[in-house]
């Protein structure tokens, strides 16, 4: 399949290579300000920005490029006007950039969210085999989230470290209670309003069906693990039926087709008001069937798909509301997963929200639970026009062929562990970096554009950029290992010079001095301008260097 968006990550005893939870020390508080995140200088991401494209366009196309640069660059010309506007942006804004990458990257993006952009985490598969299992594991993941909700609004979630910085926690306190809105030209964002009561209910769904289940008592408290149990007990009696419509699977379509059904779905009343529950819920909890198990070997290739789209319209995917911050998913078999919408928060908080949430289910918190009788769990009902009846088929269609149209091979790599690298002298994420980029010149006979993502959150409210692969270091390494007269002593040290050139670009890109999110602040400043667009952004280069064949 071309593009798709998605990082999916196989935890292991809790934790997963990827999107390891940091150090952790101190409380959260408002005692550590962070800086600010940096304008790069324009002269430096101009040239970043060439060096860049060396591999990826011909010597020819390359020259015309960099006139290109020169003249946007040169003293008094657009790079300098366009440079001072977002210095002064920044000297105005908490960050300058991150509003502007959640739109442009997000909620402008048309793209279905599954499969293309929300990320999928498959944990640790638990030791059940039925339904009974399924709920009482349930009731303890949702004791574990709402355990550690309670320490983010008491602010006692300890501050995260990371390389010896501290790091921006403001994403923890838009997890809860949010989701994205779809619109006919682009997304929005719904999320808690400060200083107002937060909602007391989650949203769990199964077999298609939709409910509201609050977890907290009428005295403030959550809901023990005993009364979780004995409200999903509840939820699973009102949900026996199997015939219902996959409704969820709207949220799976392209966001313009989606956009237009929700439109339709929100002219009937009783539709507004059972979508907004969903919308404003804390989270959601997906209560699903067991995955056809095919063979081991695939196996977990099947559990991976399963988080990442649901497994299709005759399978789970309708059990989804793809447009909400936090979905956990519960399977029937002990396959149990998370999936989550980037344009409120990026990994790193996701990974330790689920750290916490395992090691609670090893030992919850089991406090004596009230005698006050609970109310009935209040199912969502929706009003199924022939039209809206029509959209979903749509949906299901769009998604199956999505589904068809995607490959994933999980396995494990045996060969050796991070020791090895770190014995050599090479940092293991580097190294993986290369390889990867390794591994597509061997597949195409050339590299590709590349975008390793790196967290900014060393910056107040910083986000995301992108690491670009040592490009020219890991051509030659390419032909070195296939020259047929290649020395080892000779590979191993372009491997070194690789790998060392990887993580001196990933260290700049942390201190904030990549040049991806410089080039889109440069471009959507001159958006706002309303003039011509610089012909650096028009040029054929550009496109080549944004479109990201690698996502890492």
């Amino acid at each position: 399949m071309g593009r798709w968006r998605c990082l999916l990550q196989r935890w292991s005893c809790g934790r997963g290579p990827g999107l390891r939870a940091p150090p952790l020390s101190r409380c959260l508080t408002s005692s550590f300000p962070l800086p600010r995140q940096p304008v790069p200088p324009l002269a430096q991401t101009l040239e970043r920005y060439l060096r860049s494209l060396e591999v990826l366009v011909t010597p020819e196309e390359l020259e015309e490029t960099r006139q290109l640069v020169e003249e946007f660059g040169a003293p008094g010309g657009e790079g300098e006007r366009l440079q001072a506007q977002l210095e002064r942006r920044a000297a105005r804004m908490e960050n300058w950039i991150s509003d502007w990458w959640v739109q442009s990257a997000y909620l402008e993006s048309r793209l279905p969210l599954a499969v293309h952009s929300s990320p999928a985490v498959v944990l640790p598969k638990q030791d059940y085999s039925d339904w009974r299992g399924q709920l009482r594991f349930a009731a303890k993941l949702i004791a574990g989230v709402l355990d550690f909700k309670a320490k983010i609004d008491q602010q006692a979630v300890l501050v995260e470290y990371r390389r010896g910085h501290v790091q921006c926690m403001a994403q923890y306190r838009r997890l809860f209670a949010s989701c994205r809105l779809p619109g006919p030209k682009h997304d929005g964002l719904l999320l808690p309003p400060p200083g107002r009561r937060p909602p007391t209910f989650i949203t769990v769904v199964r077999n298609f069906q939709f409910f509201q289940l609050e977890v907290y008592n009428s005295d403030g408290t959550p809901l023990t693990v005993d009364q979780l149990h004995q409200q999903l007990q509840r939820i699973r009696g009102l949900s026996w039926k199997t015939d219902k419509e996959p409704l969820g699977v709207l949220t799976s379509d392209h966001r313009h087709t989606w956009g237009q059904a929700y439109s339709t779905l929100m002219r009937d009343r009783l539709n507004r008001e059972s979508a907004r529950c969903i919308q404003r819920s804390l989270f959601t909890v997906c209560l699903d069937a067991p995955v056809l198990k095919v063979s081991d070997e695939r196996y977990p290739s099947r559990v991976a798909a399963q988080m990442l789209h649901g497994g299709g319209s005759y399978s789970n995917s309708g059990n989804r509301w793809f447009d909400k911050s936090l979905q956990f998913i519960v399977g029937e078999d002990g396959v149990c997963g998370v999936l989550y919408e980037q344009a409120v928060a990026d990994g790193s908080p996701i990974a330790t929200i689920i750290d916490h949430v395992l090691d609670y289910c090893k030992d919850p918190d089991t406090p004596r639970a009230p005698m006050t009788p609970l109310p009935l769990p209040y199912k969502l009902y929706f009003y199924i026009t022939p039209e809206i009846q029509h959209d979903i088929e749509r949906a299901k269609q769009n998604l199956d062929i999505l589904i068809t149209d995607l490959d994933i091979s999980c396995f494990t790599f045996r060969g050796f562990g991070q020791g090895l690298p770190k014995r050599l002298g090479l940092g293991p994420d580097s190294l993986l970096q290369v390889a990867l980029q390794l591994a597509y010149y061997r597949t195409h006979g050339s590299l590709c554009a590349t975008s390793e993502v790196a967290s900014l959150r060393r910056f107040h409210l910083g986000r995301t950029d992108a690491v670009r692969p040592a490009a020219p270091p890991v051509l030659r390494l390419a032909r070195a290992m296939d020259a047929p007269d290649g020395q080892d002593e000779e590979t191993l040290s372009l491997l070194q010079a690789a790998v060392e050139s990887q993580s001196a670009r990933t260290e700049q890109v942390l201190a904030g001095q990549g040049f991806d999110r410089h080039l889109l602040g440069l471009k959507l400043a001159a958006i706002g301008d309303g003039q011509r667009l610089p012909e650096i952004f028009m040029d054929t280069a550009f496109a080549i260097a944004t479109h990201c064949r690698l996502l890492t």
